[in-house]
């Protein structure tokens, strides 16, 4: 399978799949998870664990810019940030563009994925070398949460693979608990909510939300166009104690910040949040 083309194909629903030609340039069973690095003529250089699609470097700042600047406009001054898996580094690419945030926590399940980032990756896994406000930490970031003190952060941004395997922990309702305790009053949860389209997909959505509004008495979704992801639609969970995303956004100081984006701006933020008519009805729903 190596130095030529084959056809990836991931599975995204019964007699529905994605397929990408790809020339294979690293394969390897981590302790962990399958790991593949592939290369495609249109979305480049590409990541797969256990055969899921997890960034490109064609459409990686899409859901770098969504997982990261929402929070950031609601409150302007985070200035602590906790960082649960985002081994490619594209998630703390995007964190330290804020020049004053005060420190960046990172905790990586899989040592793999940060190493071959630096190799495959360099436009997200720079920050790895050039960060010093960035403290990478290899271990279980559900026990890292467990552990932490009260009130150490202003912003926790859960940049996981779906809920199964390594990620399984971080869509439980005790991780989130945990969320709630380590967040400051005005504190910010961000997670990865998997998509609304697909059945299977749908149902560990709906489970994730009702999880997270067990614990945070602000429990939003919000949506944005992934064109490798399932359905080509995704969703992060927008959770906190006080903070509304849409009643207490600060635009205009966000757009003191002068960060050029790709994908992220101010309509963005407030459409992202519309959701279709079955996703609202989904989330009402007493579907198990």
């Amino acid at each position: 399978m190596r130095n030529h083309e084959y056809w990836y194909s991931e599975i995204h629903a019964k007699g529905v799949k994605f397929s990408l030609g790809a020339e294979v340039l690293h394969q390897e069973q981590t302790s962990f998870q399958k790991l593949m690095i592939m290369k495609n003529e249109t979305f480049g250089v590409f990541l797969t664990l256990d055969g899921y699609v997890q960034l490109t470097e064609r459409d990686e700042f899409i859901y770098h810019d969504m997982i990261c600047h929402p929070a950031l406009a609601v409150n302007p001054d985070i200035k602590r940030v906790l960082i649960i898996g985002g081994g490619d580094g594209g998630t703390a690419r995007e964190v330290a563009r804020y020049k004053h945030i005060e420190s960046i926590d990172m905790v990586e399940i899989d040592e793999t994925i940060c190493r071959l980032a630096c190799i495959y990756f360099p436009r997200t896994a720079k920050v790895f070398t050039n960060e010093p406000r960035l403290r990478l930490m290899i271990g279980d970031g559900v026990g890292f949460v467990k552990h932490a003190p009260d009130a150490s952060y202003d912003l926790i941004l859960v940049d996981s693979t779906d809920p199964f395997g390594p990620g399984k922990g971080l869509f439980s309702r005790e991780f989130y608990a945990d969320c709630n305790r380590v967040l400051t009053e005005k504190g910010i949860l961000i997670n990865q909510h998997e998509s609304a389209f697909y059945a299977d997909d749908a149902l560990l959505m709906k489970h994730a939300h009702d999880k997270i509004a067990d614990n945070f008495p602000v429990a939003r979704i919000f949506g944005f166009n992934m064109p490798t992801y399932a359905s080509g639609y995704w969703y992060f969970g927008f959770a906190s104690k006080k903070p509304d995303p849409l009643a207490d956004v600060q635009l205009e100081r966000w757009k003191d910040f002068d960060l050029k984006t790709r994908y992220y701006n101010a309509d963005i933020h407030r459409a992202a949040f519309a959701l279709p008519t079955y996703v609202q009805e989904l989330l009402q729903s007493d579907w198990e």
